[in-house]
Protein backbone atom coordinates (compact mmCIF):
# COMPACT_ATOMS: atom_id res chain seq x y z
CA UNK A 1 0.00 0.00 0.00
CA UNK A 2 1.58 3.53 -0.56
CA UNK A 3 2.07 5.94 1.66
CA UNK A 4 -0.65 8.20 0.57
CA UNK A 5 -3.27 5.73 1.01
CA UNK A 6 -2.60 4.84 4.36
CA UNK A 7 -4.49 5.42 7.28
CA UNK A 8 -3.62 8.20 9.79
CA UNK A 9 -2.40 7.32 13.14
CA UNK A 10 -5.72 9.11 14.31
CA UNK A 11 -7.36 6.46 12.57
CA UNK A 12 -5.91 3.45 13.89
CA UNK A 13 -6.58 5.39 17.18
CA UNK A 14 -10.47 6.05 16.62
CA UNK A 15 -10.37 1.93 15.66
CA UNK A 16 -9.03 1.15 19.01
CA UNK A 17 -11.39 3.34 20.76
CA UNK A 18 -14.48 1.35 19.05
CA UNK A 19 -13.44 -1.74 20.16
CA UNK A 20 -12.68 -1.07 23.69
CA UNK A 21 -16.69 0.75 22.89
CA UNK A 22 -17.81 -2.44 21.68
CA UNK A 23 -16.37 -4.44 24.23
CA UNK A 24 -17.69 -2.68 27.38
CA UNK A 25 -21.28 -2.99 25.17
CA UNK A 26 -20.54 -6.77 24.48
CA UNK A 27 -19.91 -7.04 28.09
CA UNK A 28 -22.75 -4.98 29.34
CA UNK A 29 -25.07 -7.35 26.97
CA UNK A 30 -23.86 -10.70 28.26
CA UNK A 31 -24.72 -9.45 31.92
CA UNK A 32 -28.38 -8.29 30.87
CA UNK A 33 -28.82 -11.14 28.78
CA UNK A 34 -32.67 -12.82 28.76
CA UNK A 35 -31.48 -16.15 27.77
CA UNK A 36 -29.22 -18.32 25.87
CA UNK A 37 -30.05 -16.73 22.57
CA UNK A 38 -30.76 -13.57 23.67
CA UNK A 39 -30.71 -11.16 20.28
CA UNK A 40 -29.02 -8.35 21.89
CA UNK A 41 -25.73 -10.29 22.75
CA UNK A 42 -25.85 -11.65 19.17
CA UNK A 43 -26.31 -7.65 17.79
CA UNK A 44 -23.13 -6.83 20.24
CA UNK A 45 -20.86 -10.01 19.36
CA UNK A 46 -21.58 -8.84 15.71
CA UNK A 47 -20.61 -5.53 16.64
CA UNK A 48 -17.41 -6.67 18.57
CA UNK A 49 -16.05 -8.47 15.19
CA UNK A 50 -16.69 -5.98 12.86
CA UNK A 51 -15.23 -3.18 15.40
CA UNK A 52 -12.06 -5.60 15.85
CA UNK A 53 -11.69 -6.61 12.44
CA UNK A 54 -11.53 -2.50 11.05
CA UNK A 55 -8.79 -1.93 13.95
CA UNK A 56 -6.71 -5.36 12.88
CA UNK A 57 -6.57 -3.84 9.07
CA UNK A 58 -6.22 -0.43 10.09
CA UNK A 59 -2.91 -1.70 12.23
CA UNK A 60 -1.59 -3.56 9.55
CA UNK A 61 -2.11 -0.61 6.73
CA UNK A 62 -0.03 1.74 8.54
CA UNK A 63 1.87 -0.04 11.22
CA UNK A 64 2.78 -3.43 9.45
CA UNK A 65 1.61 -4.97 12.89
CA UNK A 66 -1.69 -7.64 12.91
CA UNK A 67 -3.87 -8.03 16.72
CA UNK A 68 -3.63 -11.20 18.30
CA UNK A 69 -7.24 -11.63 18.39
CA UNK A 70 -9.43 -14.13 15.64
CA UNK A 71 -12.58 -13.47 15.37
CA UNK A 72 -14.74 -16.00 13.75
CA UNK A 73 -16.96 -14.92 11.16
CA UNK A 74 -20.32 -13.29 10.91
CA UNK A 75 -21.63 -13.96 7.58
CA UNK A 76 -22.43 -17.59 7.36
CA UNK A 77 -24.00 -17.74 10.79
CA UNK A 78 -27.72 -17.87 11.48
CA UNK A 79 -29.12 -15.38 14.16
CA UNK A 80 -30.88 -16.79 17.14
CA UNK A 81 -34.17 -19.23 16.46
CA UNK A 82 -37.28 -17.13 17.08
CA UNK A 83 -39.60 -19.01 15.20
CA UNK A 84 -42.62 -20.87 17.01
CA UNK A 85 -41.86 -23.25 20.02
CA UNK A 86 -44.37 -26.06 18.75
CA UNK A 87 -43.98 -25.73 14.81
CA UNK A 88 -46.92 -27.05 12.81
CA UNK A 89 -45.33 -27.43 9.93
CA UNK A 90 -41.25 -27.38 8.44
CA UNK A 91 -40.24 -26.70 5.05
CA UNK A 92 -36.68 -28.96 4.13
CA UNK A 93 -35.00 -26.55 1.43
CA UNK A 94 -32.27 -28.50 -0.46
CA UNK A 95 -29.42 -27.32 -2.77
CA UNK A 96 -26.90 -29.61 -4.76
CA UNK A 97 -24.43 -28.43 -7.53
CA UNK A 98 -22.88 -30.78 -9.63
CA UNK A 99 -20.50 -30.27 -12.50
CA UNK A 100 -20.95 -32.13 -16.01
CA UNK A 101 -17.83 -34.34 -15.54
CA UNK A 102 -18.92 -36.56 -18.22
CA UNK A 103 -21.11 -35.30 -20.77
CA UNK A 104 -21.02 -38.09 -23.30
CA UNK A 105 -21.85 -40.70 -20.28
CA UNK A 106 -24.59 -37.81 -19.45
CA UNK A 107 -26.10 -38.18 -23.04
CA UNK A 108 -26.24 -42.07 -23.49
CA UNK A 109 -27.62 -42.07 -19.97
CA UNK A 110 -30.80 -39.98 -20.97
CA UNK A 111 -31.06 -41.90 -24.14
CA UNK A 112 -31.50 -45.14 -22.60
CA UNK A 113 -34.29 -43.56 -20.25
CA UNK A 114 -36.14 -42.43 -23.77
CA UNK A 115 -35.27 -45.78 -25.49
CA UNK A 116 -37.23 -47.48 -22.76
CA UNK A 117 -39.40 -44.99 -22.59
CA UNK A 118 -40.55 -45.21 -26.60
CA UNK A 119 -40.47 -48.63 -27.09
CA UNK A 120 -42.71 -48.68 -30.00
CA UNK A 121 -40.41 -46.04 -31.37
CA UNK A 122 -39.57 -42.64 -31.03
CA UNK A 123 -41.71 -39.96 -29.09
CA UNK A 124 -42.43 -36.26 -29.68
CA UNK A 125 -39.53 -35.72 -27.35
CA UNK A 126 -37.21 -38.21 -29.73
CA UNK A 127 -34.09 -35.78 -29.40
CA UNK A 128 -34.65 -34.04 -26.03
CA UNK A 129 -31.41 -36.28 -25.00
CA UNK A 130 -29.42 -35.02 -28.36
CA UNK A 131 -28.28 -31.96 -26.20
CA UNK A 132 -27.43 -31.86 -22.61
CA UNK A 133 -29.69 -29.12 -20.89
CA UNK A 134 -32.09 -31.53 -22.48
CA UNK A 135 -30.21 -35.07 -21.36
CA UNK A 136 -30.56 -33.34 -17.87
CA UNK A 137 -34.19 -32.39 -18.04
CA UNK A 138 -34.71 -36.06 -19.18
CA UNK A 139 -32.78 -37.40 -16.32
CA UNK A 140 -34.22 -35.40 -13.74
CA UNK A 141 -37.81 -35.94 -14.53
CA UNK A 142 -37.18 -40.01 -14.18
CA UNK A 143 -34.85 -40.33 -11.30
CA UNK A 144 -35.74 -39.05 -7.44
CA UNK A 145 -33.12 -36.45 -6.50
CA UNK A 146 -31.66 -38.37 -3.95
CA UNK A 147 -31.33 -41.61 -6.35
CA UNK A 148 -29.55 -38.69 -9.25
CA UNK A 149 -27.17 -37.81 -6.10
CA UNK A 150 -26.18 -41.57 -4.95
CA UNK A 151 -25.83 -42.30 -8.65
CA UNK A 152 -24.34 -39.43 -10.04
CA UNK A 153 -21.27 -41.04 -11.12
CA UNK A 154 -23.38 -43.21 -13.63
CA UNK A 155 -25.05 -40.21 -14.93
CA UNK A 156 -21.54 -38.59 -16.17
CA UNK A 157 -21.71 -35.78 -13.06
CA UNK A 158 -19.45 -34.59 -10.17
CA UNK A 159 -20.71 -33.43 -6.80
CA UNK A 160 -20.18 -29.83 -5.59
CA UNK A 161 -21.79 -28.25 -2.52
CA UNK A 162 -24.60 -28.99 -1.03
CA UNK A 163 -26.87 -27.49 1.83
CA UNK A 164 -30.13 -28.69 3.87
CA UNK A 165 -32.11 -25.98 5.61
CA UNK A 166 -34.60 -27.35 8.05
CA UNK A 167 -37.25 -24.01 8.81
CA UNK A 168 -40.24 -23.89 11.16
CA UNK A 169 -43.38 -22.93 10.27
CA UNK A 170 -46.52 -21.84 11.93
CA UNK A 171 -49.10 -23.46 9.19
CA UNK A 172 -48.35 -25.45 6.18
CA UNK A 173 -48.72 -23.34 2.92
CA UNK A 174 -51.08 -23.48 0.57
CA UNK A 175 -50.64 -25.98 -2.32
CA UNK A 176 -48.85 -24.15 -4.94
CA UNK A 177 -48.17 -21.14 -2.93
CA UNK A 178 -44.52 -20.97 -3.23
CA UNK A 179 -44.23 -23.08 -6.82
CA UNK A 180 -42.67 -20.06 -8.31
CA UNK A 181 -40.31 -18.42 -5.86
CA UNK A 182 -39.72 -21.60 -3.96
CA UNK A 183 -36.43 -19.94 -2.14
CA UNK A 184 -37.67 -16.49 -1.64
CA UNK A 185 -38.39 -15.07 1.65
CA UNK A 186 -36.67 -17.52 3.69
CA UNK A 187 -36.06 -16.42 7.33
CA UNK A 188 -32.75 -17.09 8.75
CA UNK A 189 -34.51 -16.90 12.15
CA UNK A 190 -36.78 -19.92 11.60
CA UNK A 191 -34.04 -22.24 10.56
CA UNK A 192 -34.14 -25.19 12.68
CA UNK A 193 -31.16 -26.91 11.62
CA UNK A 194 -28.98 -26.51 8.83
CA UNK A 195 -26.37 -28.75 7.37
CA UNK A 196 -23.63 -28.21 4.65
CA UNK A 197 -21.08 -30.35 2.74
CA UNK A 198 -18.26 -28.87 0.91
CA UNK A 199 -14.77 -29.38 -0.23
CA UNK A 200 -13.73 -26.50 1.35
CA UNK A 201 -13.71 -28.56 4.67
CA UNK A 202 -11.39 -31.19 3.10
CA UNK A 203 -8.59 -29.62 5.10
CA UNK A 204 -10.26 -30.78 8.35
CA UNK A 205 -11.26 -34.66 6.90
CA UNK A 206 -9.62 -35.69 3.84
CA UNK A 207 -12.57 -38.25 3.80
CA UNK A 208 -15.02 -35.34 2.92
CA UNK A 209 -16.05 -33.99 6.15
CA UNK A 210 -19.64 -32.89 6.86
CA UNK A 211 -19.97 -29.54 8.80
CA UNK A 212 -23.23 -28.93 10.07
CA UNK A 213 -24.57 -26.05 12.16
CA UNK A 214 -27.26 -27.09 13.80
CA UNK A 215 -28.73 -24.27 16.09
CA UNK A 216 -31.89 -25.53 17.55
CA UNK A 217 -32.91 -29.22 17.95
CA UNK A 218 -36.96 -29.98 17.96
CA UNK A 219 -37.32 -33.63 19.01
CA UNK A 220 -40.23 -36.15 18.46
CA UNK A 221 -41.81 -33.73 16.22
CA UNK A 222 -44.57 -34.85 14.23
CA UNK A 223 -44.76 -32.33 11.30
CA UNK A 224 -45.79 -32.42 7.63
CA UNK A 225 -43.12 -31.78 5.38
CA UNK A 226 -42.72 -29.84 2.32
CA UNK A 227 -39.24 -30.30 -0.01
CA UNK A 228 -37.87 -28.05 -2.57
CA UNK A 229 -35.10 -28.79 -4.48
CA UNK A 230 -33.12 -25.94 -6.44
CA UNK A 231 -32.43 -26.82 -10.24
CA UNK A 232 -28.93 -27.96 -11.17
CA UNK A 233 -26.21 -24.98 -10.43
CA UNK A 234 -29.55 -22.45 -10.07
CA UNK A 235 -28.68 -19.05 -7.81
CA UNK A 236 -30.82 -18.38 -4.74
Amino acid sequence: MSDAAQPTAAEVRAAAEAVKTALDRHLAAVERRSGEDDPAVYEAFNQLAAAAEVYDELLYDRYDEVTPFEIPGTDDSLPPYAGPEEPNAISVLIRRDYAVAEPQRLLAQAQRVEAAEYDDGPGADEDAAGTIHGALGVLFGEFEPDEIASRHKEFGLEEGDSTLWVTAADEPAEPGEWLEVPFEGVDPQRVVCRFDVSAVFDDEDTEGAEDAEATHELDDLDLDEDEDLEPLDAER
